[in-house]
């Protein structure tokens, strides 16, 4: 008797819920059910003459049917199972039954047109099946404090003994420093030891116990493949190695963390040691490069913060909200024009740890990996809505992050929605009464 199991269940599992797949899906569990009803157990008084049946064609057809239900759109698996229906029919001694169920499998397939609005209907509903990952559980993460490493750091227990060691892709969006308090977990990922779930305090640490390291950060790349070198960053200052300009010769081996090539116009981050015994004679060979930016997310390098001082104390006199952050990791996606140095400040404020995300020119994927990690994220429209306003509550969504919006990149309105995030209150504030409330005096 004809096996017909797997098929079956093949075709069951491959089903979808639109209509076509469905008579797709139908036409072949009739076509096997058929066959296997001809080759039952009747009598042979009663039993229909044999059906000498073209094991290569059926094949053939029950093959494209399992992939038509599985893509409707699929034009070659619809012709090549017309094909084999054909061949089919041409068996000798066939009876009528048979003939009447592959006439009615071929009506069915020709009726059951491919069109790009059915395989573009699919594609938006999978697109709708949103699945969460899995929530954080903050209880399970155990404190470390941070040494900074010129690439990457170490985490150390309260008995100040190494326990991991992190690569800079981790920890970079985080900007850690040494004296960084983190609380982490054993990594699920292939080739990381730890993740860290979030940063919870600093602590300062004796300059015995670190080694001192200079940083000099969003340098530029000059020069042609095999003569690249560094003498200043995007804000125009110059390399300065204790005290002294430096033309820093590059070798593109320098950075082999799989990141993007060295080239004419690379933007990248310097670190070294203070101790390091070659930096007076050779300091190509003390100095490595710490990371490399993709080009659209080094064009808005940090520019010098005037007045940063006034802004502090300005911001200090103001009355406080009744908040508290404790030191969650907050995202502020403003334009490349807007000042977010006294929005940084308004986080701070609050126990917060800043993070500046370009929204307005990010890419898709670019916004994505510099939201995947915050705890909160405060979208600034100073002037009309963006298209970005969708893409960062979209994943705050997916990555179940606290999101509100600021109309205004003024202090109180950001503080309002800083507010409003993290109290789980609406993301817009609108025209509705929300009672921010004051510390008391």
């Amino acid at each position: 008797m004809f096996d017909y199991r797997n098929h079956l269940k093949q075709i069951l599992e491959r089903t979808t819920g639109d209509d076509r797949s469905l008579r797709n899906g139908l036409a072949a569990i009739k076509l096997l059910l058929g066959l296997a009803d001809d080759e039952s157990g009747a009598t042979a008084a009663n039993r229909s003459p044999e059906i000498r049946v073209d094991q290569a064609q059926l094949n053939h057809l029950l093959t494209s049917l399992t992939k038509l239900v599985q893509n409707p759109a699929d034009a070659s698996a619809q012709n090549v199972a017309i094909r084999a229906l054909h061949q089919l029919m041409q068996a000798p001694e066939s009876e009528s039954t048979w003939r009447q169920n592959l006439t009615k499998l071929e009506e069915a397939l020709r009726a059951a047109k491919t069109s790009q609005e059915t395989t573009n209907r699919k594609i938006f509903e999978q697109a709708l099946q949103v699945t969460k990952p899995p929530r954080r559980d903050y209880r399970k993460g155990k404190r470390y404090t941070v040494i900074r490493l010129l690439s990457g750091c170490d985490l150390i227990n309260t008995g100040n003994r190494r326990v991991y060691t992190l690569a800079e892709s981790q920890i970079h969006a985080l900007n850690l420093s040494s004296g960084d308090i983190v609380e982490a977990v054993p990594a699920s990922s292939p080739g990381y030891e730890a993740e860290i779930l979030r940063v919870v305090g600093h602590r300062q640490l004796a300059s015995m116990e670190v080694d001192q390291i200079s940083t000099f950060k969003y340098a530029v790349v000059q020069g042609r493949a095999g003569h690249l070198a560094i003498s200043r960053n995007v804000k125009g200052e110059k390399l300065r190695i204790r005290g002294k300009s430096v033309l820093l010769p590059v070798d593109a081996s320098w950075y082999q963390e799989g990141g993007p090539g060295l080239s004419d116009g690379s933007i990248v981050d310097l670190a070294w040691y203070d101790g390091d015994v070659r930096i007076k004679k050779n300091p190509a060979a003390a100095v490595r490069i710490r990371w490399v930016y993709q080009v659209e997310q080094a064009e808005r390098a940090a520019r010098p913060l005037k007045k940063k001082a006034k802004q502090d104390r300005q911001l200090e006199e103001l009355p406080r909200l009744d908040l508290d952050l404790h030191y969650q990791r907050v995202g502020i996606a403003v334009g490349n024009n807007q000042n977010e140095a006294i929005l940084e400040g308004v986080v701070r404020r609050y126990h917060g740890l800043p993070f500046a995300i370009d929204a307005f020119q990010g890419k898709r994927k670019v916004i994505e990996q510099q939201l995947k990690d915050l705890d909160i994220v405060i979208l600034v429209t100073a002037f009309a809505a963006h298209d970005s306003t969708w893409n960062i509550s979209e994943y705050a969504s997916k990555y179940n992050i606290k999101f509100a919006v600021s109309s205004s990149k003024g202090y109180q309105a950001f503080e309002r929605a800083l507010y409003r995030a993290e109290k789980g209150l609406p993301a817009y504030e609108g025209n509705q009464t929300i009672d921010y409330r004051r510390l008391a005096h």
